[in-house]
């Protein structure tokens, strides 16, 4: 009983902590507007690329990343501060891009990597950003006690491993059916739900820039 517990505690600090700002549902939009001019097929192949880069991403904050701030000596609201700059680019150029429903055929024979990368910018920052690189690294930063043995540290890591898959696979789906919503909702409807999206990612970006600011001057 004490091993389930140990799981289920890290799978609910995992995927309750990263699942609401990585929140592929939302993200899909821009998945898809990124997207434009490629087939179901070639769409459903990024989809599971993403949501493989994006379990990996992760994963590497987690164990990584903590270690890694230390050695090159950057603080996490630096951290926040630069990747916050990065969503909000991307929210003004999705916001204020024209013709971005355009289907022309322009670039239709083009390879997938030539026309939208799979790690950038549909992985990072636009699925996994620098918030939720923040979180991972806070969760992998938690120090166990000194008296935690070594079965209750990998049931930790199972638990958190977990989330992240669960995490992974909902990307996966909201990407894959990314297109079949937009057909519910219209070329219209999409454009709005876009250009909507994109002002909540600026919102989100300035926020996360604002957050790392307070916490390194203390404010």
């Amino acid at each position: 009983m004490t091993g389930l517990n140990s799981v289920l505690t890290a799978f609910l600090l995992t995927f309750a902590g990263l699942f609401p700002i990585v929140n592929p549902i939302e993200a899909a939009p821009f998945f898809l507007a990124l997207t434009t001019g490629l087939s179901s097929d070639e769409r459903c192949v990024l989809a599971r690329k993403v949501a493989i880069n994006g379990f990996g991403l992760l994963v590497g904050s987690m164990l990584l990343g903590p270690w890694l701030l230390v050695f090159f000596g950057i603080q996490l609201p630096v951290l926040q501060i630069a990747g916050g700059l990065v969503v909000t680019a991307l929210g003004w150029k999705l916001l204020t891009q024209e013709d971005w429903s355009d289907h022309g055929s322009q670039g239709l024979n083009q390879p997938v990597g030539k026309k939208i990368g799979a790690f950038y910018p549909l992985t990072l920052p636009l699925t996994v950003g620098p918030g939720s690189i923040s979180v991972a690294i806070t969760i992998g930063s938690r120090k166990p006690d000194t008296d935690l043995r070594i079965t209750e540290v990998a049931l930790h890591a199972v638990g958190a491993v977990i989330g992240l898959i669960l995490i992974a696979l909902s990307i996966y789906l909201a990407y894959r059916f990314a297109e079949r919503v937009a057909r519910v909702l219209g070329a219209t409807g999409l454009e709005v739900l876009v250009r909507l999206s994109a002002f909540i990612v600026m919102c989100i970006g300035i926020q996360i820039i604002w957050n790392g600011y307070k916490t390194l001057t203390g404010g």
